[in-house]
């Protein structure tokens, strides 16, 4: 199957005909209406995004065959995803989060933590989870002081472990 990413996510609906809150998590948030169809994270179903205008921290948009604000209040929270290779080629040291996904996690030594699991964002800035061979995933902040490098073409990313990373003292308990 072709590596998709999720570009937007749905809101609630606006209005009575159908429009959306639509928050998107590209560059540009309306070149999401420059993509073609984009489908639901199962792939089931498949929506495009006819219109779109800027709100404050958001787009309202018209998604083709949604008419009525019953069925946009049906589509808040999905996800909106769109294969790979429709999106723009990143230059030198940039990259897709979906792209660390399956990467293997080292610290500075070569030491392998686990897998890069996914790539969060609560609020509050990005968090890269590693999921280690055994026992709980490890949270981090994705920050350049925990993740100074990222290697796609070696597949792999360094963790610098928080109380490791040079002048930071560990939590005391």
């Amino acid at each position: 199957m072709t590596a998709r990413i999720c570009v937007a996510r749905i809101g609630a609906a606006h209005g009575l005909r159908g429009e959306v809150r639509l928050w998107t998590f590209t560059e540009d948030p309306m070149s999401v209406t420059r993509y073609g169809p984009l489908s639901t994270k199962d792939g089931a179903r498949q929506l495009e995004v006819a219109r779109a205008r800027a709100a404050k921290d958001h787009l309202v948009a018209t998604l083709t065959g949604v008419t009525t604000r019953e069925e946009a209040e049906r589509l808040n929270g999905v996800e909106l995803y769109v294969a790979r290779e429709k999106l723009p080629a990143t230059d030198e040291g940039e990259f897709y989060h979906a792209d660390l996904i399956g990467l293997a996690a080292v610290d500075a030594a070569g030491t392998r933590l686990g897998t890069v699991a996914a790539i969060h964002n609560f609020g509050a800035g990005d968090i890269i989870e590693i999921a280690p061979p055994q026992g709980a995933t490890l949270m981090l902040p994705f920050t350049d002081a925990v993740v100074p490098t990222v290697d796609i073409a070696g597949g792999r990313v360094v963790i610098e472990m928080p109380g490791e990373i040079e002048g930071e003292e560990p939590d005391s308990v």
